[in-house]
């Protein structure tokens, strides 16, 4: 199934990939083993929605062990860059090896992942030093909780899946507008992406969510990036990835908006 929109983004970029290869071992006790979902599979979904860049996420159940991820970003090539898991107490080497092999930042997942918030600020001041961002993921009620602490990162932020409240707020909501004032530092870039996770209107327009998508691309198109989440681990049956991608035409109204959403914001974050 091919995209039903005719405009095409020379250099657009897919923000948020998981690769899972069965000769990979999960860590023990993962909530859902995910089907196998090799690089081969995802190109067809490039070239169904004509992208051509891509940002490989490490997977949570793989743990701290990017290897996956790492021979992903090999066959992939100089399209890609990766998000890495790493432990607090990594040498500096292993963070050179992992940019060496095109990763360019280190996944907070605050629903059931590995790092603990009081690693954040730590982990931050390290990132600095290598150019990488603060990939997040969290319930974006509890964006007041963490404004400050977001705020005065030292590296860039990126937040996943417009902002992922678990509960669909309105945009005047005090958790919303936390966000915004995130996103007005200049520093953080939020992900449209998604919607199915949290939304309560559910398909085809995920109405509550999208509402909060559309606000964000009006105020924040110079701070939004895209994503088609696949292969949208957990989801049986998984959305459509055409349907995601359609999405953004009605999120973005302009195609000045979907050029920097697709592929001027990418380039400029993680350095294609």
């Amino acid at each position: 199934m091919q995209a039903t929109h005719n405009t095409t983004y020379d250099g657009a970029c897919d923000c948020h990939v998981h690769i899972y290869e069965d000769k990979y071992p999960l860590i023990p006790n993962v909530a859902v083993i995910p089907p196998h979902s090799p690089v081969s599979s995802y190109r067809e979904v490039q070239q169904a929605l004509g992208l051509s860049r891509a940002i490989i996420v490490q997977p949570t159940g793989y743990g701290f062990d990017n290897s996956c991820t790492l021979d992903a970003l090999a066959q992939l090539g100089d399209v890609a860059r990766g998000i890495a898991l790493v432990a607090p107490d990594a040498p500096d080497a292993e963070f050179q090896r992992l940019h060496d092999g095109g990763m360019r930042g280190v996944r907070f997942m605050m629903l059931g992942g590995m790092l603990p918030w009081e690693s954040l600020e730590p982990m931050a001041a390290r990132l600095e030093h290598f150019g990488w961002m603060i990939n997040l993921q969290l319930d974006g009620r509890k964006l007041p909780d963490h404004e400050a602490v977001l705020k005065r990162l030292p590296c860039q932020v990126v937040i996943d899946h417009n902002g992922k409240f678990l509960e669909p707020v309105s945009p005047d909501h005090a958790s919303f507008q936390s966000l915004l004032r995130i996103l007005d530092t200049g520093r953080a870039w939020i992900k449209l992406s998604a919607p199915y996770e949290t939304s309560q209107t559910g398909a085809p327009g995920y109405d509550d969510v999208s509402l909060l998508a559309r606000t964000l691309a009006e105020k924040f198109p110079e701070r939004c990036l895209w994503a088609s989440n696949w292969p949208h681990p957990g989801r049986n049956p998984a959305p459509s990835n055409v349907a995601m991608y359609d999405l953004l035409f009605s999120w973005a109204a302009s195609d000045a908006a979907r050029q920097k959403i697709l592929v001027d914001n990418p380039a400029q974050l993680y350095g294609f």
